[in-house]
């Protein structure tokens, strides 16, 4: 797992649905991807993935290039 270690006060972060949509992808592929380290994430204190929207939009840009 990625650790983001940076200050996350100003960060904007995306439920897994929300990067699944952009991603074009299931939600379930996201979580899974995230398990593997292949996206950066944390865990909420409820047990829920949270992704950096910036990571994101990086990585629908890349599947978009080819």
């Amino acid at each position: 797992m990625q650790v983001l270690e940076r200050d996350v006060s100003n960060i904007e972060y995306l439920r897994a649905s929300e990067a699944a949509e952009m991603l074009h992808v299931s939600a379930k592929t996201v979580s899974r991807w995230a398990k593997e380290g292949r996206i950066p994430h944390f865990v909420t204190l409820g047990g829920h993935r949270r992704f950096p929207k910036d990571a994101i939009e990086r990585l629908a840009r890349e599947q978009e290039e080819g």
